[in-house]
């Protein structure tokens, strides 16, 4: 059996591609304006419609930002994590990411974080920490959903600051993000069962350094909220 063909690039494309491989080589940078269309056609052996057609996409993607006026063109972004988050929940409203996938992929990355929390964790952080947990708390003595909602996410992005590595926070704030849209609409008493307790099981943990004890706890109530929301969403397909 033959093996099909690989679709050939589209112009456009390939331009793209060649435009990111000068920002992987450094040959571009952050900042930098790219040349004028004509030049640029004329340096790509491109035809200027196609150019276009390229530097439209690239910037729907984010890679560079088109400004007009005298002083306007072209210009390099320096990367902003919130595309990747763009991406991320365009393929859950698609259905190629699935509640599965995404608690699959919470729990890799969030035992990873609190590991590395436990060790690198400076007093603020913690403090901080604590802070969020007790305004949860407070907001959900109050009803007030869409803070509560917020103070969960703060949470995860506390957590992952304490890591001191920017690829864990870009990753936890994107998959954090995507929960959150899972929650909305969710009864209060369904979304979030036992919260404060785990929370506040889960401080006395991270503040005593015991990644083990922290990272079973966390889990745990990970593995309790996807359950959670299985259930129901499970109940709404009948």
């Amino acid at each position: 059996m033959t093996r099909a063909a690989k679709p050939k690039p589209r112009a456009f494309e390939e331009i793209c591609e060649r435009i990111r491989r000068q920002l992987a080589t450094g040959r571009l940078k952050p900042g930098d304006k790219l040349p004028a269309e004509r030049e640029l056609a004329e340096q790509l052996k491109v035809s200027r419609a196609a150019l276009r057609e390229a530097l439209r996409s690239l910037e729907i993607a984010g890679v560079i930002a088109l400004k007009k006026g005298v002083k306007g063109g072209a210009f390099v972004q320096s990367g902003d994590p919130a595309n990747m988050t763009r991406v991320m929940q365009d393929l859950v409203h698609l259905g190629a990411i699935s509640l599965g996938d995404l608690t699959e992929a919470r729990l890799l990355i969030q035992s990873g974080v609190v590991r590395l929390a436990c060790e690198r964790a400076t007093e603020a952080d913690i403090d901080a920490i604590g802070r969020n947990i007790e305004r949860t708390a407070e907001m959900s003595r109050l009803g007030r959903g869409e803070e509560r909602r917020a103070a969960i996410a703060e949470f995860y992005r506390l957590l992952a600051l304490a890591t001191r590595n920017e690829v864990l926070k870009i990753l936890v704030d994107s998959i954090t993000d995507i929960l959150v849209r899972f929650l909305r609409g969710v009864p209060e008493d369904i979304e979030l069962p036992g919260l404060i307790a785990h929370r506040r099981r889960f401080f006395r943990y991270l503040k005593a350094r015991d990644s083990a004890n922290a990272t079973k706890e966390l889990e745990r109530h990970l593995k309790e909220l996807h359950d959670h929301l299985a259930s129901r969403s499970r109940q709404e397909m009948v």
